[in-house]
């Protein structure tokens, strides 16, 4: 059966990595990557596939349930991967109401397109939701995140992926509706925007600017280079137990403070630096509100079941990351002044 796969979220970070890997790797596969084209979604982040064959894009946004349900009849989709999302905690504090509709809503919006376009042929379908560590909440010094961890968000984004967690296993429950889900850890590599900590530190060091971090740099967190989640999408989207939860995880935690002098010698020898110079950048400032100390995954089960481990370690990682920005200076730049939001209108709208 040939499978017409929706990508929501294909142009942010995680989601373009996923698209990318689907659409070289599989051409029998018709790919239709759904994005809104937020502050976050860059289409430039997918130059190198936007004229494949087997490549569609679609702007579009998912708390619009007519449009959502056009789209699914137009398409006639099998499957969907489920990745757009509202995901900055800090965005989440000063606006909970977008991360309401836009995780909550929208993916019910999009668990009834499926439900109504599959009704009961539903073999060989997948509705597959992607989702965050962070609705376990915050963890002490010891011990991990499994797939039985009570959930325990504590942020209004955290809260609102929980949420559309327990509906995609609702829909599977009530309704039968096929699904999987994943649960990952933080994420870092190429073509991720700016806000975060790992690419905001970069271009500030490069910039001589300051670095700020939360607090006193204590709070832990497992990181996982972003390919090698596109990798485990990718085996749990074809090998994954319908119905089931998957921790994807790195094994690899590093305090913030710990990252951000690690990242400081990278740069400063890719920039030839004195040693030191970066690390002088450091700015502490005040913590997040509810900010979760510790993030640390058991990613035993996909390990166990389906083979899946990190290719990448953190170390060559981070290496190849800041190769990746330094190289890239002019995709930052266009980012940064908001250039990049051209690309959609000088691409496809002009067509």
């Amino acid at each position: 059966m040939k499978k017409v796969l929706l990508i929501t979220g294909g142009a942010g970070f995680i989601g373009s990595h996923v698209v990318r890997r689907f659409v070289n790797q599989y051409p029998d596969y018709q790919i239709i990557n759904l994005d809104k084209l937020t502050y976050a979604g860059n289409l430039e982040n997918l130059k190198d596939v936007d004229k494949k064959d087997n490549y569609t894009f679609e702007k579009g946004d998912i708390i619009d349930r007519d449009f959502i349900f056009d789209l699914f009849k137009k398409y006639n989709f099998t499957d969907v991967i489920h990745l757009a999302a509202e995901s900055h905690v800090d965005r989440s504090i000063s606006n909970p109401t977008e991360f309401i509709y836009t995780n909550i809503v929208g993916t019910v919006n999009l668990l009834n397109a499926a439900r109504e376009l599959w009704g009961k042929n539903q073999e060989n379908k997948l509705f597959y939701h992607i989702s965050t560590d962070e609705v376990y909440g915050s963890l002490g010094k010891e011990g991990y995140f499994v797939e039985s961890t009570p959930y325990n968000p504590r942020s209004p984004y955290s809260s609102s992926k929980a949420s559309s967690d327990h509906l995609v296993r609702a829909y599977y429950h009530t309704f039968n509706l096929p699904i999987v889900i994943s649960n990952c850890s933080n994420n870092y590599g190429p073509n991720q925007f700016p806000e975060k900590l790992i690419p905001l530190a970069i271009n500030n060091i490069k910039n001589n600017k300051k670095i700020p971090v939360y607090g006193k740099g204590e709070n832990v967190r497992d990181w996982l280079y972003v390919e090698d989640h596109a990798g485990a999408i990718d085996l749990m989207f074809h090998k994954g137990k319908t119905g089931e939860t998957y921790n994807i995880g790195g094994n690899n935690e590093w305090r913030n403070i710990d990252l951000i002098h690690h990242l400081c010698k990278v740069m400063d020898r890719k920039l030839g630096r004195d040693p030191g110079t970066s690390a002088k950048l450091i700015t502490f400032v005040k913590d997040r509100a509810g900010h979760d100390l510790r993030y640390a995954i058991d990613s035993g089960k996909i390990r166990k079941e389906l083979g899946w481990k990190p290719s990448v370690n953190f170390e060559k990682g981070l290496e190849k990351t800041v190769e990746w920005y330094l190289e890239n200076t002019e995709w930052l730049n266009r980012i940064i002044s908001g250039k990049y939001e051209e690309y959609y209108s000088q691409q496809y709208v002009k067509r």
